[in-house]
């Protein structure tokens, strides 16, 4: 993830959600009587109470002063407690700025999963690094400045299934769902008609495939989303995008449309994988995503055919239904193979950019990583690699394939076939 995602994605500022969608930015924006949303990359809300403030997420930590700097200027009361929805670097690692100088953490309050994530994050650095680097710059390289560790205020208080607190007169239910992670929690605050779903809400398809990231779990997500919808909220405070203020109706119809996106690709993955239990890639292109026109289900940064790989990988395995690929050969070794019938590397470009021309990029892809796997040092093919799969990522839609398609072109250029 680079140090300011939104000079990435492109700013956002003042456009409003529908046409913003998961990148928007702004705020302050007065959800209910003294609570407020600002997002910068990612949202954060504050509950002003009689006792100081309540605030869900705390952003990127290197985004979090702007954030807060918005929120300051409604609001001057101390932190009382924090609320993180989910341990992702962009929701709970920016809370140090919100605090007044000099002032003791608040009470952190977070599902009893996250700490061992932010264990995980510690153990696989270098991996996380080169993931976000494919996956946000679409480089070899990572430009990272996060830290894949624990942030520097962790949650002093886990819970299991659901906590009710009070905080200054005001009441808030936390109940945990498994959705985008292991540890997601989602807040109603009904005295105030406020719902916090975290990356819940998105205004996209969720993220609820990333291909290179852990499980992701799109049955339990719908569950909480059927759940959010029958606490009939007025105001909605998503993890991304802006918010949807006083609007019971559109909220109801977003949360609904998302749950029943969400499980038609559930059952009818499922029902292709009892189909006989085919290969994998056959199961992708057997199960029909549905499409919509509303604003928040749109493929801006993840994609329905990646939630289709987590139902696959959650119920079926590690194997792909392809014989060889059990216990296989050597990607190089096959490339070679591969090269050497077809007349070398360069006949299997030359066939690669016919296809290409005809708009059938899905097959060229395969041939232009048999024909860099065999002659990996050729400057020609590198370039000939990089410009297949530039054209690729011009051609999609999600910044998920977008990135890892721009990240094959930037490896192809450095000799290097994977990505």
């Amino acid at each position: 993830m680079p140090e300011n995602p939104t000079e990435s994605f492109g700013s956002s500022q003042g456009a409003d959600p529908e046409s913003a969608r998961f990148f928007w930015t702004g705020g302050p924006v007065e959800l209910a009587e003294r609570t407020w949303f600002a997002s910068e990359f990612s949202g954060v809300t504050a509950f002003e109470t009689d006792e100081g403030i309540v605030l869900v997420d705390s952003g990127l930590a290197t985004l979090a002063g702007p954030i807060a700097q918005r929120l300051r200027s409604v609001t001057s009361a101390p932190i009382h407690t924090a609320i993180f929805t989910h341990g992702h670097v962009d929701h709970a690692y920016g809370l140090h700025e919100f605090l007044a100088p000099g002032q003791d953490p608040p009470r952190v309050i977070a599902h009893a999963a996250m700490p061992e994530r932010f264990a995980r994050y510690e153990r696989t650095a270098a991996h996380n690094a080169a993931v976000n680097a494919r996956q946000f710059g679409g480089a070899v390289d990572s430009e990272l400045t996060v830290a894949f560790s624990a942030p520097s205020i962790v949650p002093d208080t886990l819970y299991d299934d659901d906590l009710i607190l009070e905080v200054g007169g005001v009441t808030f239910e936390l109940h945990h769902a498994l959705g985008e992670t292991d540890d997601h929690t989602w807040v109603h605050c009904p005295d105030r008609g406020v719902l916090c779903p975290g990356d819940l809400v998105i205004w996209g398809v969720p993220n609820c495939g990333n291909p290179q990231k852990v499980q992701r779990y799109p049955w339990g997500w719908a569950a909480a989303l059927r759940a959010m919808v029958a606490k009939q909220p007025r105001t909605l405070a998503p993890g991304h995008g802006g918010p949807i203020v006083d609007d019971p109706a559109k909220i109801r119809r977003l949360l609904t449309e998302t749950a029943e996106l969400l499980e038609a690709i559930v059952e009818r993955t499922l029902a292709a994988l009892n189909d006989g239990s085919p290969p994998h890639v056959d199961i992708v292109h057997a199960v029909e995503i549905p499409t919509s026109d509303s604003p928040w289900l749109q493929p801006g940064y993840d994609e329905g055919e990646f939630i289709v790989r987590n139902v696959i990988r959650h119920f079926g395995g590690w194997y792909t239904g392809r014989p060889s690929e059990l216990k296989p050969a050597s990607r190089d070794a096959v490339a070679s193979e591969i090269a050497e019938l077809a007349g070398g590397a360069s006949a299997l470009l030359d066939r690669a950019d016919a296809l290409s021309a005809v708009g059938d990029l899905r097959l060229a892809s395969h041939l232009a990583d048999y024909a860099l796997e065999a002659a990996p040092g050729d400057p020609d093919v590198q370039q000939r690699v990089a410009a297949l799969y530039d054209l690729r990522a011009e051609s999609e839609t999600s910044l998920m394939a977008t990135n890892l398609f721009r990240s094959a072109a930037s490896y192809a250029r450095a000799g290097r076939p994977y990505a």
